[in-house]
């Protein structure tokens, strides 16, 4: 009884030997898809004038929701390979049955990953520079685009975003899409965007959308916004 008690030890010893390498190169492996991206700070970071637990339940929650649904709609397809703005700039392309679903789950994963990236902790976002300080000028300072902006939230009639894209008379202009639609789905290259879904700002703000689009423009930041300018306009 002894014996074969010490040779089942030994058999299953063995199997978890042949097993430990595999379960390895399994941890090493990405995960497969579209996946969350973190935060470039702490949920905490853009107190006071967004919260907390604004920002972690937007993030793990809404995004992550956007993040799992554009996998769902994309799996089995050709589509699951190719880069978030590949994906987006080409929906008008994707099968009929899965397009809604890719819109409004690929838009929402794609305007949230570049709408942390355009925030900073308040006075760490620096200030309009180079190119992009001279088309603000054009476009009749700060607080014009500001205020065009605050316009434009307005008339946002229920959930949507606001963009700041390269163009127009001015240079730049100011355009608002409904839902989780972007620029980039009608060819346009957005560098800045602003959240005006009730999600981004209900908790401290309730229903006083303007006054959380004026608070925003504090965590903007503005070395990733010149950045996306100039990006834009090299093509």
């Amino acid at each position: 009884m002894l014996l074969m008690t010490r040779r089942r030890m030994l058999l299953a010893a063995g199997a978890a030997g042949l097993l430990l390498p595999s379960m390895s190169i399994r941890a090493e492996e990405k995960p497969a898809g579209f996946t969350l991206p973190k935060l470039p700070y702490g949920y905490d970071a853009l107190e006071p004038h967004i919260d907390a637990e604004t920002m972690t339940i937007h993030h793990t929650k809404h995004h992550q929701a956007y993040v799992d649904n554009l996998n769902k709609a994309v799996a089995g397809t050709d589509w699951a390979g190719k880069s978030l703005d590949e994906v987006v700039k080409n929906v008008k392309q994707l099968p009929e049955k899965i397009r809604q679903a890719v819109i409004n789950n690929g838009g929402g994963h794609w305007n949230h990953d570049f709408f942390w990236k355009i925030m900073a902790p308040a006075g760490k976002g620096g200030s309009p520079k180079g190119d992009l300080a001279k088309a603000i000028e054009s476009f009749g300072g700060l607080a014009k685009l500001k205020e065009e902006v605050g316009k434009a939230a307005a008339a946002r009639f229920g959930s949507g975003w606001v963009w700041v894209v390269p163009g127009g008379e001015k240079g730049l202009a100011v355009v608002h899409t409904p839902n989780q639609d972007n620029p980039l789905m009608v060819g346009k290259t957005p560098i800045l965007g602003v959240d005006v879904w009730e999600h981004a700002y209900y908790l401290k703000y309730r229903n006083l959308r303007a006054k959380y689009v004026e608070a925003w423009w504090n965590v903007a930041n503005w070395d990733a916004i010149s950045e996306n300018y100039d990006k834009a306009m090299k093509g």
